[in-house]
């Protein structure tokens, strides 16, 4: 049986390179995210193996986007094995106090809320369908441990990440779906380039922070996605050996 994949924020970075492993590792993938042209190019990125991907154009912090996701995707591939929780947008470095309720609520709409939509979509597809169950895995990043300065609505909503992953994993025992939290530290992507330029350190000065490729985690996330329902990575870290993360820096 060809399994199915769901990745959110596949247009880019990490999302795309998870795509397109999955869809390498022989997987049905569906990249879904706000941007059709990106999500085309992504795909196309696969070569020969993008015969078995589907772009969507759907924005997760919307209901009635993700239920389009889901039911456009069942109604291609048949079911759901694999949901990668991916999208993810942060706010402006500024103050805390300066931050507005709007960029909050941005954040959280799109991190937490639209991890949970997506959540509660494929629990609806994954205990219906026929064999029973499914995988879903969560992107949680190193914020869901520790904060950079001037992040509290990216590092909030990613801390609240943990707790959704641990509330899916224990509701989803009894539809057999496990669910994961792989937590990335400095990936080389778009989203990751001003560190190569120095970013602000928790003691207020500048450094420049050490990246690794981007292909590692897209093999941590087919690693997962490939177990049998029976074993589940629960938390995975994966980052860059050198980033100011363990200890003091």
């Amino acid at each position: 049986m060809n399994k199915v994949a769901i990745i959110t924020g596949a247009s880019a970075g990490i999302g795309r390179a998870s795509a397109v492993a999955l869809l390498k590792a022989g997987y049905h993938v569906v990249l879904a995210g706000r941007r059709q042209a990106e999500l085309d190019a992504a795909l196309a990125s696969a070569g020969a193996d993008a015969t078995r991907g589907l772009v969507i154009v759907a924005d997760v912090s919307q209901p009635e986007s993700v239920n389009a996701l889901f039911d456009k995707t069942v109604a291609v591939f048949g079911r759901v094995d694999v949901v990668f929780n991916n999208a993810g947008i942060g706010a402006p470095a500024i103050n805390l106090e300066d931050i507005a309720v709007e960029q909050w609520m941005a954040v959280v709409n799109t991190n937490l809320t639209g991890a949970f939509l997506c959540t509660q979509a494929a629990f609806r597809v994954m205990k219906a369908q026929s064999p029973r169950g499914g995988r879903i895995i969560n992107n949680g990043s190193i914020s869901a441990y520790a904060p950079r300065p001037n992040s509290a609505p990216y590092t909030s909503t990613k801390h609240a990440i943990t707790g959704l992953t641990k509330s899916t994993s224990l509701d989803g025992r009894k539809y057999d779906i496990a669910c994961s939290q792989i937590d990335i530290g400095n990936a080389a992507t778009e989203m990751t380039e001003r560190m190569a330029a120095g970013v602000m350190q928790a003691n207020g000065a500048m450094a420049v922070e050490p990246r690794m490729d981007v292909q590692h985690v897209a093999n941590a996330v087919v690693h997962i996605a490939n177990l049998p329902l029976e074993a589940n990575v629960q938390f995975m870290t994966i980052m860059a050996t050198k980033m100011p993360y363990v200890g003091r820096g």
